[in-house]
């Protein structure tokens, strides 16, 4: 049976429109003063023969309706590690935070990435790349809570070969079965101070066979880079990428920070997804990503939070004014980022990303869009929703989340969340 919503009354375009979304679609964008009637849950349109059966109605009055946010790189499960190992630089933070993790158990990922969806849907995002552990329960969690997910398994050499085989028929047998077109599982391989060569080029043969993405982190930290040159005859980690040809538009690559002009010349060539995460390296003394520089060579660029231990939150809103203001001070220049290119890179650049037909508000378009509340104080006064929602507004402002045709919040309430929270408590040192 066809599940058709209408949001009613909402603000688009600059004035009030009715849309139906039929099954996960946007069907149609009508003006509110285009409707007839709605009764007995049929919508009759104004010099229009046809009728349209409507299962779910959305009052979307004193409300705006925007394209979701698509979270390109965090690390979901590590949201009960919220609040640990805070003030080190990266590479005290690892060491740290992976002693911590070797003691997590499957039911702490499935409960910290519950934790993670629920903030992610109450700040309006409908996907997140994540990369990290137990990936079952990863899958688990996406599912039951109907968002989309690119479910990175972390793979590193210290691992060793029996896991790293383990992880990999995970991946392969989990896409040859698959029927939820909302969830991939890709390989992950965490980074070139990490991974050998052969495990890298192992990832991406199987990124290939399987027609998935292959995550990893790139250029975090001038540490990084400089021990990539010396142990790879001077080639910085997107050049030795590149080299050993797993670098392309099916590789996305979280941080990007420490970019020469050739590695962005080479990023821009390849087609390979940059994934700026600003609250992350600014918290862990990363550096700034060189905006003006990815701009430049016209690259890949989308926008993600990192994990609860680096940022220490998952709010893509957040994550947009950062980015803006990061990269304005940075470069000394207001035009650096402006908004309305973030608010592209957070939405459209991130659904492209993953070869997802949504991140706007369009017929035929994937039914992925938040509704935010008007009368919020941060949405006014309204002279442009968008500068508002990157410079002004916080989770607050998110009313409702559709994600695939599906109502995932409403009234700025998600099923089971107190029970998540409640879990959630548990994990708190005393």
């Amino acid at each position: 049976m066809d599940s058709n919503i209408l949001v009613k009354d909402v603000w688009f375009d600059g004035e009030e429109k009715c849309i139906i979304i039929r099954n996960n679609y946007i069907y149609k964008i009508l003006s509110s003063t285009d409707v007839f009637a709605i009764k007995d849950n049929i919508l009759h349109i104004k010099q229009n023969p046809n009728t349209y059966s409507i299962t779910t109605i959305i009052n979307g009055k004193n409300k705006a309706i925007l394209p979701a946010f698509y979270n390109l790189h965090c690390h979901a499960g590590m949201n009960i590690l919220r609040g640990y190992c805070e003030d080190l630089p990266l590479f005290d933070w690892l060491q740290k935070i992976w002693a911590l993790e070797a003691e997590l158990k499957a039911e702490d990922i499935y409960n910290g990435t519950r934790l993670a969806i629920l903030e992610m849907i109450k700040s309006g995002t409908v996907f997140f790349a994540d990369m990290y552990w137990f990936n079952e329960e990863v899958v688990r969690a996406a599912e039951e809570m109907g968002i989309r997910c690119d479910v990175g398994v972390c793979v590193m050499d210290r691992l060793g070969e029996k896991e790293i085989d383990k992880k990999f028929e995970f991946i392969r047998e989990f896409n040859k079965a698959n029927n939820c077109d909302r969830i991939s599982v890709s390989p992950a391989p965490h980074a070139v101070y990490t991974c050998s060569k052969e495990l890298y080029q192992r990832c991406y043969a199987l990124a290939e066979e399987c027609d998935v993405r292959m995550q990893t982190h790139v250029s975090e930290t001038l540490q990084e880079v400089d021990d990539c040159k010396k142990q790879n005859h001077g080639l910085s980690p997107v050049e030795y990428l590149n080299e050993i040809k797993v670098l392309d538009n099916r590789t996305i690559a979280a941080h990007c920070v420490h970019f020469s002009e050739k590695d962005a010349e080479i990023f821009a060539k390849q087609g390979a997804v940059a994934v700026h995460n600003p609250c992350s390296n600014m918290k862990l003394s990363s550096g700034a990503f060189n905006m003006p520089l990815m701009k430049e060579k016209k690259c890949n660029i989308t926008l993600g939070t990192d994990g609860c231990s680096s940022n220490n939150n998952l709010s893509m809103m957040e994550e947009m004014k950062f980015a803006c203001l990061l990269s304005k001070v940075t470069f000394q220049k207001a035009d650096a980022l402006s908004a309305k290119e973030v608010y592209k890179i957070a939405t459209i650049n991130g659904a492209k990303a993953y070869n997802i037909n949504a991140g706007e508000i369009k017929e035929g378009m994937l039914a992925d869009f938040i509704l935010v509340d008007l009368d919020n104080e941060r949405l006014q006064p309204l002279h442009n929703i968008i500068y508002n929602i990157v410079y002004a507004a916080d989770s607050s402002c998110v009313d409702t989340v559709v994600c695939n045709g599906k109502v995932l919040m409403q009234n700025r309430k998600v099923e089971n969340e107190e029970e998540i929270i409640e879990i959630a408590k548990r994990y708190a040192k005393v």
